[in-house]
């Protein structure tokens, strides 16, 4: 089973969980739970209620409270992680298939067509093939709401390129629909938002406001997840090993910004001045698997970032260390002014 950041899995337990990353044990997806069944829940497929959890904390929370035949600690990643055997695995949701069955379907409702339209817009604007489009979040597993997100995935670097580029153009077109968030809808993910990352609110628009794969589509809001193609994955689980070596808060400079746009997102780095804890050298980049650090900072600018330090081994003797994001609250990039 092959299957990659923007699938979902469903388990016999009927838990559904977000792939994370490419790299998987032999056997297992690293994947994060995100619905569980829940009578009180608000989210229904069929006779049964879901609940949503999206807070990383409240995700572990969830694992340790009552599943925890899920949470592994990883010597690989030196972290615990949720890892889901491929034998419990029922259901594996793709989202370029999703879009394919899309397409194909005459009656839909609003979240349906609004996400269809925008798909569209990208394939026409973007020139690129419906395969490098796909369709992720609750909509592809049929937990939606009204409310819901439009949740994109484009796949293959160059393609992905096409379609950030056709974003910054539709955006400043002013007719297509794509518009940036305005001040009231990034107060919105804001509110959301801080719930699983701490930052002050005046960082927060100067950082989200610039943004193009996030914003909103006809008054819905939508994120677009970038995602590499198989071929340009040369990463195998073992290939590259990763080392806890603590906490720490930097500052420097983005030499390089041309993988910021990715899930898993990097930023290679340089002018480093360590402004809390013990950092070894060489600390060349600042990375992150989570979607909400994409687009943080651009080439040049100068950038504080707190996170975890990592020594990261590439078999046959590279060396290096990198900061990584996401893990906890507590952890941000921002560019500084």
């Amino acid at each position: 089973m092959k299957v990659r950041e923007g699938d979902l899995i469903e388990t016999r337990d009927g838990n559904i969980f977000d792939v994370k990353g490419y790299v998987h044990p032999p056997g297992k997806i690293i994947a994060f739970i995100r619905f569980t069944p829940d009578p009180n829940g608000a989210r229904i497929r069929g006779s049964t209620r879901y609940s949503k959890v999206y807070p990383l904390q409240e995700r572990y929370e969830l694992l340790r409270e009552r599943f925890p035949q899920y949470l592994v600690f990883n010597t690989v990643f030196d972290q615990r992680l949720c890892e889901v055997r491929i034998g419990m695995v029922q259901e594996h949701y793709q989202p370029s298939k999703y879009l394919q069955q899309l397409r194909r379907t005459s009656a839909k409702h609003e979240l349906q067509k609004q996400t269809l339209d925008l798909a569209q817009l990208l394939h026409n604007k973007a020139r690129v093939k419906w395969s490098a489009l796909g369709v992720s979040g609750s909509l592809l597993v049929g937990l939606h709401t009204a409310k819901s997100d439009i949740d994109l995935v484009a796949y293959g670097s160059q393609n992905c390129r096409k379609i950030y580029d056709a974003l910054r153009l539709l955006i400043h077109d002013g007719t297509s629909g794509v518009k940036p968030y305005d001040k009231e809808s990034l107060k919105a993910l804001f509110d959301f938002r801080s719930k699983d990352t701490i930052m002050k609110f005046e960082d927060f628009i100067r950082t989200e406001s610039r943004k193009v794969l996030q914003g909103m589509f006809r008054g819905r809001d939508y994120f677009i997840r970038c995602i590499k193609d198989w071929t340009e994955v040369s990463e195998t689980y073992g290939s590259v090993q990763y080392k806890s070596m603590g906490r720490a808060k930097i500052s420097a400079t983005v030499i390089d910004d041309s993988q910021m746009i990715f899930t898993p997102c990097t930023y290679r780095i340089a002018d480093v001045d360590i402004l809390q804890g013990k950092v070894p050298k060489p600390l060349r980049e600042v990375s992150s698997f989570r979607g909400r650090f994409c687009e943080q900072a651009s080439k040049g600018e100068r950038i504080i970032a707190y996170g975890t330090v990592e020594k990261v081994e590439v078999r046959g003797g590279r060396k290096y260390f990198r900061l990584l994001l996401g893990n906890r609250p507590s952890d941000f990039m921002i560019p500084l002014q």
